[in-house]
């Protein structure tokens, strides 16, 4: 429940005007009705429906005083990713409990959200003194972590380029893959094994592997990973486990109902 005392007035009214306009009829609501509607003036309102119109919340059509507001196709895609995160974390839970159970590390699911992961659900390890700071909807850079890593490598080399340009490589510790060409090794790597490897890239001492999970159209739907203590892991330990994390993200895309061309 959110606190009273943290409300921002500026946000409501924008939350109300978007809300009103659910109600609009299929041309649009003017200036002047949309402002009795909020009980704002229409300098306040058209100041709002600014903001709102250049993130694509609200869009117009004429000018003048027969200029209308409706509600912009950026609302559109939020709601696709909602109902398909929705899904996928209802979906996947189930198997990255299994995970969790097999391998006694925790799990995570976490979907792209434009250059960045965000982890929409994990499974703490049973018995374990160390929790990892993982919050759920909080933005992660993708070249650091194994989840971002195997996203990353699912996409095309432009998609690539598209999300290091806006991101950026940023360095977490000495481990991090800052250079663009040894990011694309990297990525090499990823497909020819099926999964990713965080080797204390974003935290000291901290290792993940995760892998990619497909949907029905081949698209990349999100990635799996298990985190731990790097301690003295092992080369074949860390292979066990990255066969595991595959494995259980081939049965979430199965159930997403990705062919197996797409899986393989």
């Amino acid at each position: 429940m959110a606190e009273d005392r943290y409300r921002v007035q500026s946000v409501e009214r924008a939350f109300a005007l978007l809300e009103a306009l659910t109600e609009a009829p299929a041309e649009g609501m003017t200036l002047s009705t949309l402002a009795r509607s909020l009980g704002v003036s229409k300098s306040t309102a058209y100041a709002i429906l600014q903001t709102l119109l250049a993130a694509g919340f609200v869009a117009d059509a004429g000018t003048g005083m027969s200029r209308r507001y409706r509600l912009g196709m950026a609302l559109a895609r939020l709601g696709d990713v909602v109902v398909s995160q929705i899904g996928l974390r209802d979906i996947a839970m189930p198997v990255i409990r299994d995970l969790t159970a097999e391998t006694g590390l925790t799990s995570r699911l976490a979907v792209l959200d434009e250059a960045y992961a965000i982890v929409i659900a994990r499974v703490d390890a049973p018995r374990s003194i160390v929790r990892f700071a993982a919050n759920l909807g909080k933005r992660e850079h993708l070249h650091c972590s194994a989840v971002g890593k195997a996203m990353l490598a699912a996409l095309t080399e432009a998609n690539v380029s598209e999300i290091v340009a806006a991101a950026g490589l940023p360095r977490k510790t000495s481990h991090t893959i800052t250079e663009d060409s040894a990011l694309r090794t990297e990525l090499a790597a990823v497909n020819r094994r099926g999964y990713a490897i965080d080797d204390e890239e974003d935290a000291e001492g901290v290792f993940c592997v995760g892998s990619a999970v497909v949907d029905h159209t081949g698209r990349c739907a999100g990635a799996i990973s298990v985190t731990g203590l790097k301690l003295d892991l092992p080369a074949w330990r860390v292979d066990q486990i990255g066969g595991t994390v595959r494995g259980h993200a081939v049965r979430i895309s199965e159930l997403l109902g990705a062919s197996r061309k797409a899986i393989a």
